[in-house]
Parts: structure tokens; C-alpha cells; sequence
């Protein structure tokens, strides 16, 4: 009778224990990865792990990054706070730097009580805040012996080699400092490989991220753990198994192939982050058939990286953590493949700036599982979110909103608008930054000149190399009906702006045409939304 008793008290203390612990959080980051999935109404893309994470969740529909590049966007979402307000408009910029004491999600967390960790692509390149974010390093896997060695990230020879070569070639043109400096040695920019999946980093990580966890569970501590991919970033490099799902004859390419009419000229570039390949063409225009390739590259790295996440759900459901973990998935920013006739991320527009957005929250969206949010949401949303899910403190400088009202309905309203900017993305596609001098001397520089005499020929006296190089900025708003694109001189906000354009997304939701001249009276409506949200 007495040993039952200890028994009874031991599971009332263990089960009031398991009641009273935190969440574990399950930070899932994405690189370059539109809305173009199964569960965002694709019918050719193949995402069931996404798919069946969105069933469980919620998703949210129309969900927009600050910025539609890496690095700015990554930095923008971990502090929840605007590129312009933490100063970092282009991948070399330290976030840390210009704002030393500025808190992010995992350092939050970790001074919260949490266990903080993570492998793969978190925050962008070497901006990783290792000291101040993270409490201890994953713990990597055991690598598969089937697995062979990559080199410039390929696993065949032929790649391998085509990489070397070009390298070579390049740097013998150009020098190795120009080379080096804006990553212009590359090999082709697809490769299908019959390799496990652990060959290739995503794979690999995914195994370091399941490894880590069977650690973190051992700890009395909630955890928080970021798994971060890179695909399907350029290269579109993925297992052979995951270019076999598709048939590249039957997948179709962008039908909207023109820029905007009357967009902005400094809008677009001229996909020079797709073009830099060693295969691709530096001036011409894409065949259908190249389009097709390239398209059947980028859905196979989806397909990769979907395996992969489903990899990372069942580690949770074997582990028993599936029912205190909250699940956030998201992407940086969108691709275009083509649509405005372009290949990259780098603009203002919808197809950039829109992300998949899913977050599985237990005890919170079981009601909903599986129901959509259209309220408009941006990535800034998540720190508050996360403080709010797990009953921490929200810290003063965040600049989104908890979305915990639309996990529990998702038919709720969500903010006006949504913003996001990106400085001069003709000029400045190549990592948001403007293009150097010697840069403008490679194989570029046609298309570099091309860009400028568009800008020219649209500006007019405004044209200013210098101008709209350094300081002209994009802010864009998307509102339940309309997108808004101001184009301003960052360092003269009061006066008029050298362009605007605005899309009507009930009637032209592919933004073809910027309808701005024909309504003058609507575009001062909603600059000043704008203004007011810019420049509060």
C-alpha cells in the first residue's frame, strides 16, 4: 500500500512536471522558397511533409518578408525588427554592429531558461551571433560511408570539374581578388546525382538536427532548435530521386513574361544571380527548354528539402516531443522562375516578397488544424508570436504583432498592411549591394549597361548613377487590395518620390500593369499609409 502511494505521488509530481514545462520550439528556416507549393494550390509541385505540417497547423496564405534577400530578411525576422531599423539593407551588414544590445528570438529564449541551438542556415553567412544567441553547438552526425564527397558543392565529376575549370578560366581574365570577392566561380547551375541524401548539406544537417535532439530530450531543459536550409537555393542541386518525381517535358514555365507596363525601370534586374552559372547565358534570353530545366532544378531542391522536414516531424513524433513542440516554418523570401521575366528574388514585388508561412502551435491551433489564414501577416510576426505561445515577456523593440489571435481563428482580421523594401534592385541584385567597379568590368557589363540606359530613359533628369546606386530605396506595401511601390532618396524623405507604382490585385493580381498615373487621389491615400508606417 505504501509503494503505491510513492507510485501515485511520483506520476501526480511527474505528470504536474510534464503540464508545467515550456514548449520546445522547432525553428524550421527555408532558403529562396515561394508560395509554389502542394498545399498553397500547386498542382505540380511535390510537398506532402509541408503539405501534412499545414494539416496539423496553420497556414497563412498571405505572409510577407521585410526585405526579398537573404541576409536582410534573416536579420529582420531574429530581432523582430525592420531592416532600416536595425541597418541592414544588403548582406555584408551586422546586425550586431549597428545595434550591439538588440535582442533576438533564440537569445531570448536561451535567457528564458532554454536550450538554444542550431544547425544549418539560421541567420545569413557569417552573421551567425553564435555568443549571444546560441547556448551550446549541434552535435554532428555520423556521415553516411555511402555518401561521396562534394567539391564547390557537386557531387559528380564532370561538376566538379566544370567548377575547377571555370575557376580557372575566370580568374585568369579577370584576377582572383574580383573573382573571389562577388562569387562569380560557379559551376552549372543544376545537378541530379543518384546520391544518398546526406551527400549534400540539407540532408546532412537534417541528420546533425535529429542527432542534436535525442540530446536535448535527455535535458530537464524546453529546448529551441533551428534547422535551416539552404535549397532550394541556387545551385539547384538535389538526389536524382527527387528530380524523378517530375516529368521536365510536362512542367509548365512562366506564362507573364514582360516586366510590369510602366513599372519601375530600377524594379528589376536582369537575373544576374542565375546567369553567373557556368553553363548559363550571359546575355541572351532563356529558352523554354532552359526554363524548364531550371524550373524542374528549383522543384526538385523543394521536393529534397520536403523530404527532409518530414524527416525532422517523425524525429519528433519518435521522441515524444511532437505534442510540446511548437513548429514554425518559414522562407526568407519568394523566387520568381521567370514571372516579369526574371530569375531571382530581388525586387518589391508579390512573388518575391510573399513566403510560406505555417506554424503548428499544441494546445492553441488544435481546434484549426488545417485551416488557412488570408490576414495579412509579415515575418516581424513571429518574435511576438513565439513570446506569447511559450509565456515569455515580449521585449520592447519589436515591431510585428502575436498572430496567437489567428491560431486560435483563422478567419480573424490581421494588420492593414504588410512592408517590405529593397534598395535599387537593378543596380543592386547581386547581394543588395551596389555593383563594385570591378564587377562592372566582367562578363556583366552589357547587361549592367542595359539596366542603366532603361533607368535613364525613364528618369530622365533624375537619373543620377550615384544617386540610385546608394540611396534610392523601394518601400513597398502590400494592402488587402494593393500593392504600393514608392522609389525615394533615403536622404530627402519629405520630398516627392522619384517614382511610384500601384497594383491592383483584385483585377491584376499578377501585377502586370502599374495603374499609379490613372489614380492619383488613391495612390496619396495610401502614401500616406505608407509614410506614417515608415516614418513613425
Amino acid at each position: 500500500m505504501k509503494h503505491l502511494l510513492h507510485l501515485l505521488v511520483f506520476a501526480f509530481v511527474f505528470v504536474a512536471h510534464a503540464q508545467n514545462k515550456k514548449p520546445n520550439i522547432l525553428f524550421i528556416a527555408v532558403d529562396d522558397l515561394k508560395t509554389e507549393l502542394g498545399c498553397y494550390g500547386s498542382e505540380t509541385v511535390k510537398s506532402p511533409n509541408i503539405d501534412k505540417l499545414s494539416s496539423e497547423g496553420v497556414q497563412f496564405n498571405r505572409a510577407y518578408c521585410q526585405q526579398a534577400i537573404c541576409g536582410p530578411s534573416r536579420a529582420s525576422i531574429m530581432t523582430g525588427a525592420r531592416p532600416e531599423t536595425i541597418n541592414v539593407i544588403d548582406l555584408f551588414q551586422d546586425f550586431r554592429e549597428n545595434r550591439p544590445s538588440i535582442v533576438t528570438i533564440p537569445q531570448h529564449f536561451k535567457e528564458n531558461g532554454y536550450e538554444t541551438v542550431y544547425t544549418g542556415k539560421i541567420f545569413h553567412g557569417q552573421y551567425t551571433d553564435d555568443q549571444m544567441s546560441w547556448s551550446r553547438k549541434a552535435t554532428k552526425a555520423k556521415r553516411n560511408t555511402n555518401a561521396p564527397r562534394t567539391k564547390g558543392g557537386y557531387a559528380l565529376k564532370k561538376n566538379q570539374d566544370i567548377y575547377i575549370e571555370n575557376k580557372k578560366a575566370l580568374e585568369k581574365k579577370y584576377g582572383e581578388k574580383i573573382i573571389r570577392e562577388n562569387w562569380l566561380a560557379k559551376g552549372p547551375d543544376t545537378e541530379c546525382a543518384d546520391v544518398p541524401d546526406d551527400t549534400y548539406e540539407d540532408g546532412y544537417n537534417t541528420q546533425t538536427a535529429i542527432t542534436t535532439l535525442s540530446e536535448l530530450i535527455k535535458n530537464d531543459k524546453p529546448w529551441f532548435l533551428g534547422l535551416g536550409f539552404k535549397k532550394p537555393h541556387l545551385d539547384w542541386i538535389a538526389p536524382q530521386k527527387y528530380w524523378d518525381l517530375y516529368d521536365e517535358n510536362n512542367i509548365p514555365i512562366a506564362t507573364q513574361i514582360n516586366p510590369p507596363k510602366d513599372g519601375a525601370a530600377v524594379g528589376l534586374s536582369e537575373s544576374l544571380e542565375v546567369r553567373v552559372g557556368a553553363n548559363m547565358p550571359k546575355t541572351e534570353v532563356f529558352s523554354p527548354e532552359l526554363q524548364r530545366h531550371l524550373r524542374h532544378g528549383y522543384y526538385a531542391c523543394v521536393s529534397y528539402i520536403d523530404a527532409q522536414i518530414g524527416k525532422m516531424v517523425q524525429a519528433l513524433k519518435d521522441t515524444k516531443q511532437y505534442d510540446n513542440t511548437i513548429i514554425v516554418l518559414w522562407s526568407d523570401h519568394g523566387f520568381n522562375l521567370g514571372e516579369m521575366g526574371y530569375w531571382g528574388k530581388a525586387t518589391n514585388y508579390e512573388v518575391a516578397t510573399k513566403v510560406p508561412f505555417i506554424i503548428v502551435a499544441p494546445g492553441v491551433s488544435d481546434k484549426v488544424k488545417g485551416q488557412k489564414s488570408n490576414a495579412l501577416v509579415e515575418l516581424i510576426d513571429v518574435f511576438p508570436t513565439l513570446c506569447d505561445l511559450a509565456g515569455l515577456k515580449k521585449t520592447e523593440h519589436l515591431e510585428g504583432n502575436s498572430l496567437v489571435k489567428l491560431l486560435k481563428k483563422p478567419s480573424a482580421s490581421g494588420a492593414k498592411a504588410a512592408f517590405s523594401v529593397f534598395p535599387s534592385p537593378a543596380l543592386r541584385e547581386w547581394a543588395a549591394r551596389p555593383f563594385t567597379p570591378p564587377f562592372r568590368t566582367t562578363f556583366f557589363m552589357p547587361l549592367i549597361d542595359k539596366i542603366e540606359a532603361k533607368i535613364e530613359k525613364q528618369m530622365g533628369d533624375k537619373w543620377n548613377r550615384d544617386t540610385f546606386e546608394r540611396f534610392v530605396m523601394g518601400y513597398a506595401m502590400r494592402t488587402d487590395k494593393y500593392r504600393l511601390v514608392v522609389w525615394k532618396d533615403r536622404r530627402k524623405p519629405k520630398e516627392e518620390p522619384l517614382y511610384v507604382e500601384l497594383y491592383d490585385h483584385k483585377n491584376d493580381p499578377i501585377e502586370s500593369v502599374n495603374i499609379a498615373k490613372y489614380n492619383a487621389k488613391l495612390v496619396a491615400k495610401l502614401t500616406k499609409q505608407l509614410n506614417a508606417e515608415i516614418y513613425n
